[in-house]
């Protein structure tokens, strides 16, 4: 089954707190760690993602963009991301897909629940992202532990003083 996930970019931007302050001094900069985030997610889940922005807020319409194998979709003049992303469950909606909506506008969790797509709301995402970044940060961390490890067999207490030995350490 192929799952999709579409991103209401400014909603979620607006609704979690660390991208909300960050937009309060840099928009851009707040769009680009959503979009880091959202590469996360899909890479972790493998779910495509696609993220629709209104092009009220940026210069230039209606573009589509690939950026870390997502779908980036700024809007046309005078189109909403609420629309773009009705059409976007409507085109993508077959028996062999699931396709999951965030965003925090109630009346459009509404519409989008009764095209036949999954609502998740900004909160719901947040903490899903967050359960994906300390899986990511394990995975890291033992990932390091196993290349650490020589093929000599030694105690963990002679692998602490080789390690001190390598980095200059008395």
């Amino acid at each position: 089954m192929r799952r999709f996930l579409i991103v209401d970019g400014y909603n979620i931007i607006g609704d979690w707190q660390e991208l909300r302050e960050l937009q309060a001094r840099n928009l851009e900069e707040a769009r680009d760690v959503l979009i880091e985030k959202m590469a996360e997610y899909q890479a972790y889940t493998g779910t495509s993602v696609i993220i629709v922005f209104d092009a009220h807020m940026v210069p230039g319409l209606g573009r589509k963009m690939k950026n870390y194998r997502l779908d980036i979709i700024y809007t046309r003049e005078k189109e909403t991301a609420d629309e773009r992303i009705e059409k976007l469950v409507r085109t993508l909606k077959r028996v062999d897909t699931e396709i999951s909506v965030a965003t925090s506008d109630f009346v459009e969790q509404r519409i989008i629940f009764a095209s036949g797509a999954l609502r998740k709301s900004a909160r719901e995402l947040r903490n899903e992202v967050k359960t994906i970044e300390k899986g990511i940060a394990k995975k890291v961390l033992s990932a390091k532990k196993q290349t650490a490890r020589t093929k000599l067999p030694m105690t963990e207490e002679m692998a602490d003083i080789f390690e001190k030995w390598r980095r200059g350490e008395r």
